[in-house]
């Protein structure tokens, strides 16, 4: 039992960050353009 002392906030912890990381990525607008990505990777452009 003593182990939940650890795990529990280990778990807390990791969450946040889930979280935190999931909110910075849509204020960046990293969704803002989903199809773009995909056209972009099967065009067959010669740069």
């Amino acid at each position: 039992m003593s182990i939940l002392l650890y795990l529990v906030p280990i778990a807390l912890t990791l969450g946040l960050l889930g979280l935190v990381g999931f909110l910075w990525s849509l204020r960046t607008n990293q969704y803002e353009d989903l199809d773009g990505a995909a056209w972009r990777a099967i065009q067959d452009d010669d740069l």
